[in-house]
């Protein structure tokens, strides 16, 4: 792990080459592997792109002993909107999907995170820690109150998730302040199986690492999930207020005590 570790670099997308070696990636994980698409994917050049992409920031995860000029070296990639950068783009991406107003009207500062993904290779190793420890620094330096963004469930096929959805409403919901509401179009409640009847280990089992993750450091999830045909995955909004983080979740996040599985 020591020599993978040393060739890591993590920074800021820079110009137009990072973002589209940001885009490859995207295309690779979301395209190629899951299935989605989208109006501006670019199927010939293998660009998993939207509207809002000049107006993020797009953190990095960079394998130096990779190919910069085929776009290979980026192996990792947080999205990622400061409020204070939200006037340029007119809105939040998730604001499709999810009505954010009790985030929007809290005063407080806010940071839309998505696109989140790793390359194939690198799953499992240290790659999505070394994420988390760049998304950790942007947090502290800029004062990040409370993140948030959708969070996905490959497919749409609700009966085969409605364990894990279940269980995300009955014991994680947000506290009403920062209960985010999927929109009415393409919403679909959460509440799919009483108390009684849930399986923890089966929910569990069927939760992506990545949302288990930011649920151990104390995150939640908004009222309903929203079914994304286009991108083929069903969508719930987390929703993290650092604030309020334990001392133990704070001590994992801020210096990383251990690493999301």
């Amino acid at each position: 792990m020591i020599a993978e570790d040393a060739a890591f670099a993590l920074r800021l997308a820079r110009d137009d080459r990072d973002l589209r070696a940001a885009q490859r990636l995207r295309y690779e994980v979301f395209v190629e592997e899951l299935g989605g698409d989208g109006a501006l994917v670019d199927h010939d050049a293998r660009l998993e792109r939207d509207a809002f992409d000049p107006f993020f920031e797009h953190l990095l995860l960079i394998d130096t002993r990779r190919d910069a000029g085929a776009l290979a070296d980026v192996v990792g990639v947080y999205r990622l909107l400061p409020s204070d950068r939200m006037p340029l783009a007119g809105r939040y991406y998730s604001e499709s999907e999810f009505d954010l107003g009790p985030l929007k009207t809290s005063g407080r500062r806010l940071l839309e995170l998505g696109r989140s993904c790793v390359h194939r290779d690198m799953r499992g190793g240290s790659a999505m820690f070394h994420l988390w420890n760049g998304l950790a620094d942007y947090v502290l330096e800029r004062g990040i109150e409370v993140m948030f963004g959708a969070a996905s469930f490959h497919g749409t096929d609700v009966a085969a998730l409605a364990q894990p959805l279940a269980y995300l409403h009955r014991h994680h919901l947000a506290p009403e302040a920062l209960r985010v509401r999927a929109m009415p179009a393409q919403r679909q409640e959460m509440d799919l199986i009483p108390e009684a009847d849930l399986d923890r280990r089966a929910a569990m089992a069927g939760t992506p690492a990545l949302i288990k993750a930011y649920l151990r450091l104390g995150g939640h999830v908004g009222d309903g999930a929203w079914i994304d045909h286009e991108f083929n995955t069903t969508d719930v909004c987390l929703v993290m207020d650092t604030a309020r983080m334990s001392a133990k979740h704070r001590d994992f996040y801020v210096r990383k005590q251990a690493r999301p599985e």
